[in-house]
This record gives structure tokens, C-alpha cells and sequence, in this order.
């Protein structure tokens, strides 16, 4: 297994974490408070827990990571709608 494959195990690990037995849609905010609860959690443990630098990372590092992630799950969609 290489490194993206064990960064996308890791990842689903997580999520599935996150949602645990409740229904995503149905409990959408409880899921959003817990997944708001880690990434606060995460950014103060990789920033030392100072503040301001995990501020700075949610700002500046994560919002354009996901969006870049999300943005690569909506073309790989769009390829499998094309090749259908």
C-alpha cells in the first residue's frame, strides 16, 4: 500500500469516527459539531496550542485544502458520468 492509499484508509478511518452510528443527513449537526470539535482539536495539538497559529492554519492551509479536495471528488464524479 503506498502512502495515498494509507492517507485515504486514514482519512475514512476518521470519518467514520466522526459520523459513528448517526445518521449524516438526518443528524447533520451533531456530526458538524463533532467534526468542528476535532479540527479545533487537531490545529491547537499541531500548532502548540497557540491559538492564533491554529486560526491561521484553518484560514490560510485547510479551507483551500478541502476545497481542493472537494473540487477532486466532484471531477472524478463528472468522469464517471461521462463514461457512462
Amino acid at each position: 500500500m503506498n502512502d495515498a492509499d494509507r492517507e485515504n484508509q486514514r482519512v475514512l478511518r476518521a470519518a467514520k469516527e466522526i459520523v459513528e452510528d448517526r445518521d449524516p443527513r438526518a443528524d447533520l449537526g451533531e456530526v458538524m459539531v463533532t467534526l468542528e470539535g476535532t479540527i479545533a482539536c487537531v490545529l491547537l495539538v499541531v500548532m502548540d496550542a497557540d491559538h492564533e497559529k491554529a486560526a491561521g492554519m484553518l484560514n490560510l492551509g485547510l479551507v483551500e485544502g478541502v476545497e481542493a479536495r472537494l473540487a477532486h471528488h466532484a471531477e472524478k464524479l463528472n468522469h464517471r458520468k461521462a463514461d457512462k
